[in-house]
């Protein structure tokens, strides 16, 4: 035999592949088998050993197949898998190529759910402290769910039965199929940047766990713990639990039980404004008996009553010194009208030109002096009647009183002394707008002595 004749191991492997395939009984074969060295690896792709007790079988699954699972193959867990045996060539080992997969004993969903829930609960999303309060009176309220079916029409009826002043925001989303998870989370996030709804509603109504899945997804989860806005998740009926459940701030266990909870009863709000009412009303009737005595001590205080006694003293002072400067503006004009009649007498003695020219010259001299002396005279007086004025004003007691002085009175007479007083005296002090009733704990003079 000739060398010519020899295979290249590319080329008997390359025969050993098409053998494979062309084998119709290697083309969508069903194996049961435990996973065994899971590597998913950084590209998506996932590979694996397929095991029994007697035997095992290397395989794989590309990513375009791995997205489709709903649950994280992990190492001993038993499966059931469709796809394809062929020839790796490069290696020139056979092996599984997978297609699908789906876990032994327990759906793929459910171990999914099982892992997702395991993984949020250990990231604290559970955790109920983070969980928002729901608002008792919301003014708005946003409503994520299908505009048809229905769970829209049931929420939508039962908040304006029992909570007709609340307004209705509806987002319409897809709750069923691929685009339900995605369009979920952008509508949630669209909410929160509108800033408009006290409290959002998410949901949909019942159906089987793949119809409810798209609330089973990790997207949607994190979505519903980012929100800002207080979330109510009412998904499926009573019995049907989905992740978004565990993340909501409050679970609903329908989506009327949902509008329920996220309004008050009328009859409840009816309750809260009688009280309200009546705790205006008593607030108010108490405000009003309390400045009506206010108003009656004023009008029978004692500057009040009698204001004319406080200002009396002042009053005769004023006088007093009006009468003082009329006096001495009169004995001024008697001087000079005196000194007058002197040079007068004295023009007479002399001849009538050179007394002219003489006492001319004197008279306006004394003319204006007694003109200057009149006016700074009267300036003089004036001011000092100004500043007499002032001075009253400034003593004043009302006034005094405005700049938080007061007047004490004993048995009605002023106190004027701390020797006045003594321990156990009862006291009246005068404020400007009103007076209080003391009395006497403790007295201590400026010398440190006390009684």
């Amino acid at each position: 035999m000739t060398t010519s004749s020899y295979l290249t191991v590319k080329a008997l492997t390359k025969y050993i592949k098409r053998k494979f395939d062309a084998d119709p009984h290697l083309r969508d074969v069903y194996v049961k088998g435990e996973l065994s060295n899971v590597k998913i690896h950084t590209s998506g792709h996932i590979y694996f050993t397929l095991k029994d007790d007697e035997t095992r079988i290397t395989a794989t699954m590309f990513r375009a197949q791995a997205t489709k699972l709903k649950f994280k193959p992990e190492e001993g867990m038993q499966v059931f898998i469709r796809g394809d045996v062929s020839v790796y060539e490069s290696s020139g080992n056979y092996q599984l190529y997978a297609q699908s997969m789906e876990p032994d004993g327990i759906g793929g969903l459910f171990i999914a759910f099982n892992q997702l829930k395991e993984k949020l609960q250990r990231e604290g999303l559970f955790n109920p402290n983070f969980k928002q309060p729901i608002p008792r009176f919301p003014k708005t309220i946003g409503v994520l769910t299908a505009t048809t079916g229905a769970a829209i029409r049931d929420i939508c009826t039962t908040i304006t039965r029992r909570y007709p002043l609340c307004e209705i925001v509806i987002y319409p989303t897809v709750v069923q199929g691929a685009q339900a998870a995605p369009n979920i989370v952008k509508n949630i996030r669209l909410a929160n940047e509108h800033k408009s709804c006290d409290v959002l509603i998410v949901g949909r109504g019942g159906g089987s766990i793949e119809d409810l899945w798209a609330f089973n997804e990790e997207s949607v989860a994190r979505a519903i713990f980012e929100s800002r806005i207080p979330i109510i998740s009412a998904v499926g009926h009573e019995t049907d639990t989905t992740i978004a459940d565990y993340v909501a701030d409050l679970r609903a266990p329908t989506p009327t039980a949902a509008a329920e909870l996220s309004v008050p009863h009328q009859k409840e709000l009816y309750q809260r404004i009688l009280g309200s009412k009546s705790y205006l009303h008593q607030v108010m009737s108490s405000k009003l008996t309390l400045e009506r005595n206010r108003l009656k001590k004023l009008q029978n205080s004692y500057p009040l009553a009698t204001p004319e006694r406080l200002y009396r003293p002042f009053t005769e002072r004023i006088i007093n010194l009006d009468m003082r400067l009329s006096r001495s503006g009169q004995v001024f004009i008697m001087k000079k009208s005196n000194e007058l009649q002197k040079l007068d007498g004295a023009i007479k003695m002399f001849s009538p030109k050179n007394a002219i020219q003489y006492y001319g010259k004197q008279i306006d001299q004394t003319t204006n002096m007694l003109t200057r002396s009149m006016f700074n005279l009267m300036n003089n007086k004036k001011e000092s009647f100004l500043s007499t004025i002032r001075t009253l004003e400034a003593l004043n007691p009302l006034k005094i009183m405005n700049r938080g002085f007061s007047v004490t009175f004993k048995e009605n007479e002023v106190v004027k002394s701390i020797s006045q007083l003594s321990v156990d005296d009862e006291i009246t002090v005068q404020f400007q707008d009103g007076e209080a009733k003391a009395k006497i704990v403790e007295t201590q003079n400026n010398s440190g002595g006390s009684k």
